[in-house]
């Protein structure tokens, strides 16, 4: 049989639109749910499909029968599933997003750190950093805190399954809109203009990208590898794309990784209640680990 295709007419050319039966959308679905942990109900056919359609015509492929052939093959299990998690993966960040959280570590969190750190790092994790706005933030708030406190010294670590994001964090290049809600001061201090001002882009000054160690990492891993325990972990607006199962799983083992009085930072729609947790509310998504 041929491959269902839609012939769709763009400006004086046609391309060709695969589209995804609901039967391969329950396989790649099943499968994204069972390795990942990310829902995808029904209602996300379309968005799937819409999506992939770079990778198909990336690979030359006009089916998502060949292209799901592809990933379940070995090469496509070592090659391209990383590809298609990028593309699947949902990446909305800003920089100070939901800044209630920068003020409450800045005003609370770091000065009851400072007064009895002895000789320790600070550690944080952003779990979900996408493209670096999350950890360059909390990096800002940290140079801003160690300005005023001698002898603070701290490291961010940050995390995310998406390796197209994450190239974007380590290059650490955004357009100069995303930083217009940042005071002028702070811009000036920690980021770079470009020299081609038609290009309208700014870039996370050396000094704090040192600050910041990336990696990939999946939250439903059996185990999570991470170089240290934390003081702090932000986790914020992760959650919301697993069911409660996987979100007491990822949560549990996160709280493995968090020091004992560290904090934990969920987004604004999120929730443990109901949850077996190690963690004492201590206001609206901020809790101490018990």
């Amino acid at each position: 049989m041929e491959p269902e295709i839609e012939k769709i007419k763009s400006g004086y050319s046609d391309y060709f639109l695969a589209r995804l039966s609901d039967r391969e959308f329950d396989k790649l679905s099943g499968y994204i749910m069972q390795e990942y942990g990310i829902k995808m109900p029904p209602v996300k056919k379309v968005m799937l499909q819409s999506r992939l359609q770079k990778r198909l015509k990336e690979l030359n492929m006009v089916s998502f029968k060949e292209y799901i052939d592809y990933v379940f093959s070995q090469k496509g299990q070592q090659e391209e599933v990383i590809h298609m998690m990028d593309v699947v993966s949902t990446n909305k960040t800003d920089f100070f997003r939901e800044p209630i959280h920068f003020e409450i570590l800045s005003s609370h969190v770091l000065p009851e750190f400072y007064d009895s750190r002895g000789n320790n790092t600070f550690r944080i994790w952003s779990a979900g950093c996408s493209s670096g706005e999350e950890p360059y933030t909390i990096a800002i708030s940290l140079a801003e805190f160690a300005e005023r406190n001698p002898g603070f010294d701290y490291s961010i670590y940050a995390t995310d399954i998406s390796t197209k994001m994450l190239k974007v964090a380590i290059d650490a290049i955004y357009k100069e809109d995303k930083i217009e809600i940042i005071p002028m001061v702070v811009k000036k201090k920690y980021f770079l203009r470009s020299k081609n001002r038609e290009e309208k882009k700014v870039r996370i000054i050396p000094g704090l990208r040192k600050k910041v160690f990336f990696e990939r990492l999946n939250l439903i891993s059996d185990r999570y590898n991470t170089p240290d325990t934390y003081d702090v972990v932000f986790c914020r607006n992760v959650l919301i794309y697993f069911d409660r199962e996987v979100q007491q799983d990822i949560l549990s083992k996160i709280c493995t990784r968090l020091k004992r009085n560290g904090y934990l930072f969920l987004g604004h729609s999120e929730s443990i209640t109901g949850l077996d947790l190690p963690l004492k509310h201590l206001q609206p998504t901020v809790f101490k680990r018990l």
